[in-house]
């Protein structure tokens, strides 16, 4: 992933917010702000993996071919594809295919 200037702004935000309960002095209080914030990721990495899904699907209703969509997202064609038709990294995995890259 991109780091600073070259990475959208609203990811910088999010990154800068994760970075921001580290800098929580009371141990006590960052500890139990990272639990609250990994108790509830699992939803928001469903609803992202969902709104990526979405997009990549209007993509393809515009008529970009999946070379296209690879391209404009830095992920070859196949996946693309797995990503419109909703596989994740996990499901791909346990079907045995291959990765591109990083767990998503």
């Amino acid at each position: 992933m991109a780091d600073g200037p070259d990475r959208n702004e609203e990811v910088n935000r999010l990154v800068e917010a994760i970075r921001a309960i580290e800098a929580i002095e009371d141990d006590v209080e960052c500890a139990k702000a990272v639990a609250e914030t990994l108790d509830e990721w699992p939803q928001y990495q469903k609803w992202l993996r969902e709104v990526r899904q979405k997009r990549v699907q209007s993509l393809r209703a515009q008529g970009k071919t999946w070379p296209e969509i690879g391209a404009l997202l830095d992920v070859s064609p196949q996946r693309a594809q797995a990503i419109a038709v909703g596989l994740s990294g996990s499901a791909r995995r346990k079907r045995g295919e291959k990765t591109d890259g990083p767990t998503e």
